[in-house]
Formats: structure tokens, C-alpha cells, sequence
């Protein structure tokens, strides 16, 4: 059996990472068709930071704590669950509540842990994991022998899109801001780009021009993604994080005949969820199991430690994934 109560971080007030603040909550009751996680470890994402400086509202119905990916083991099922058993070890995708001891989710959203994997390394794989494969395969159609274009290259979402396309047979290019980033970058098999040193625009001209762009920076990289895309390119928008307004000259996406799209995780229906799970169940996992897709850990905090992971990932010196270890393997 499982508490009544349980420790978990919340966001006190919107603002800084000292917002983050240790309190006890109810643990939470699994409805129909969900699953109760004992959580082990909990990724850190860009969302998470986002929610806290109160930019990115968690959609109605979904807990209040920030935590959008986690790894444990299933204590409690709720009516119509059938697909699992109690005692069997996860990851999940969370529409929130992962910076705490215990968390629901739609048992659809959970993934078995890969063959070969630890249950620290599995809590950071369903967000990165869920955008990357709905936004570079499904939505942004990569193929093999395709040059793929990926910003913020050693991200948890970059790190995860570098290996995907490199997988799937693409000539894949990454940027980053530091020589040692660049060579992480390097390590995966990809071109890497330093933007403080180089311009990407003339990079992918000189390769022939990117045939998928996948960003989350915005800004003044959406025209100059416009401009590095060959025929036919597209470009997927994931994130902002100079901004969503710019202005844009659209003959160039009429002349090249490009696409433009993008979207978010977090608003996404629980059948499109279960959707992309399924698909990540069946074709990204064996590419984890065979050693062709893996996770880089950049550093792990307590959950008492919730605020200065976030300060890590705010300094944008971190390679990789941030977790919070919550119980342990």
C-alpha cells in the first residue's frame, strides 16, 4: 500500500527558481483508464521552467506541480486499466505532478523501461522522446539520405533528434554555442555549428540546403531557417525561446514550395498521446534496445534540490538531460 501524503515541489508564486519550494500534498487517486506511479526520477525540462515563470499554464484537469516526465514503478490502476499489472517499472509521459513522490497518468502514456536501460535513464526519455518523434517523423516526414537541421543541438530534445535522424539514415547538423558543445554534438555523429563563430545559413547553402529544420529558438532564426531550407524543405516549430513574432518575406516559402508547421505536446487530446506512444512503443524503442538512441545525463539533483536544477538549466551551460532523483532506483 501506498500514503495518504506525499512530499512533493511546487511553484509558491510565479517568478524565479527560488519559487520552487518542498510542501506535502495528497497523493493523487488514479481516475478510469489511469495509472499511479511511485516515482523514482523525474526529467527537468524547458516546460517546466517556462510554468514556473508562469508562461505555460498546465492544461485544465492536469496538477498544478511542475514534472512532465518521470520513471517508477505502477502502484495503483484505476478502472478500465488493463494493459498493466502493480509492480511492473515505467516511464511516463505526465501532463504534470512529476516533481513529487507519486503521480497519475493515462495508463497509454506509460512505456515500458527499454531492454538495457536504468529507471534513471528511462525518466528522461518520454518528453524528448514524444516531441522529437511527433515533430520530426510524423509531422516533419524525415527519411533517410535527407539533411535535417536541428537548433540547440545538445538540449535533451536536441541530443534525442541528433540520434533519431542518424538512425534513420539522415545527414544531420546541429548548432550550439561553445566548442565543448560543438564536440558533444561531434561525439553523436553529426555536423556541428558553433553560432557564435559560424553562420548556419551558409553552412547548410553549402550542403545543399536543409530538407528539415526542426526549431525551438524562434525569433530571428525563423528567416534565417526560411533561407537554409532547399526545395521543398520544411520547417517545425517546436518552442520560442526568442519569441514567436517576426517578420517574414513569404515569397521565399512560395518560391521554394516549403512548409511551415510546428506544435506543442503538453495541450495535445489523450488519444493523440497514446498515438504517438504507440508509435514510439513500436519503432523508437527498438532503435533505444539496439543502441542506436540512448540518453545523455548532464546532472542529478534531490527533489529538495528542484530549484537549483533549474538554475542549471536556465544557465544553458548544461549537455544533456537534468533528472531529479526522487527514489531511486
Amino acid at each position: 500500500m501506498f500514503p495518504d501524503q506525499m512530499t512533493a515541489v511546487e511553484i509558491a508564486a510565479p517568478g524565479d527558481a527560488d519559487q520552487l519550494r518542498p510542501t506535502t500534498r495528497p497523493v493523487p487517486v488514479p481516475c478510469h483508464d489511469q495509472i499511479l506511479i511511485k516515482i523514482a526520477y523525474a526529467g527537468v525540462n524547458r516546460p517546466d521552467v517556462l510554468q514556473r515563470a508562469g508562461s505555460y499554464a498546465p492544461p485544465p484537469g492536469a496538477s498544478d506541480l511542475p514534472g512532465l516526465e518521470a520513471s517508477g514503478e505502477i502502484v495503483g490502476m484505476g478502472a478500465g486499466v488493463t494493459r498493466w499489472k502493480k509492480g511492473e517499472q515505467v516511464c511516463a509521459l505526465l501532463p504534470g505532478g512529476g516533481y513529487a513522490e507519486y503521480a497519475v497518468c493515462h495508463a497509454d502514456h506509460a512505456l515500458r523501461i527499454p531492454k538495457g536501460m536504468t529507471l534513471r535513464e528511462g525518466a528522461c526519455l518520454p518528453e524528448t522522446a514524444f516531441t522529437v518523434w511527433s515533430n520530426v517523423v510524423q509531422r516533419g516526414g524525415l527519411t533517410g539520405g535527407e539533411r535535417f537541421l536541428v537548433h540547440g543541438g545538445t538540449s535533451g530534445i536536441g541530443m534525442m533528434a541528433i540520434q533519431i535522424a542518424r538512425a534513420l539514415g539522415a545527414r544531420v547538423f546541429a548548432t550550439a554555442g561553445s566548442d565543448k558543445k560543438c564536440a558533444a554534438i561531434g561525439a553523436l555523429g553529426a555536423t556541428a555549428i558553433n553560432y557564435r563563430t559560424q553562420d548556419f545559413t551558409k553552412v547548410l547553402a553549402e550542403a545543399g540546403g536543409a530538407n528539415l529544420i526542426l526549431d525551438m529558438v524562434g525569433g530571428s532564426y525563423i528567416p534565417r531557417n526560411i533561407k537554409s531550407l532547399a526545395l521543398d524543405g520544411r520547417l517545425v516549430m517546436i518552442a520560442f525561446l526568442e519569441g514567436p513574432k517576426v517578420e517574414l518575406n513569404f515569397a521565399q516559402v512560395m518560391v521554394n514550395r516549403l512548409t511551415i508547421t510546428g506544435s506543442t505536446l503538453r495541450p495535445q487530446s489523450d488519444v493523440a498521446k497514446a498515438e504517438i506512444a504507440d508509435a514510439i512503443r513500436k519503432q523508437l524503442w527498438p532503435m533505444v534496445a539496439a543502441g542506436s538512441v540512448g540518453v545523455t545525463i548532464d546532472s542529478e539533483f534531490a527533489l529538495a534540490e528542484a530549484a537549483a536544477a533549474h538554475r542549471r538549466m536556465e544557465s544553458s551551460g548544461h549537455i544533456g538531460k537534468i533528472v531529479l532523483k526522487v527514489a531511486g532506483d
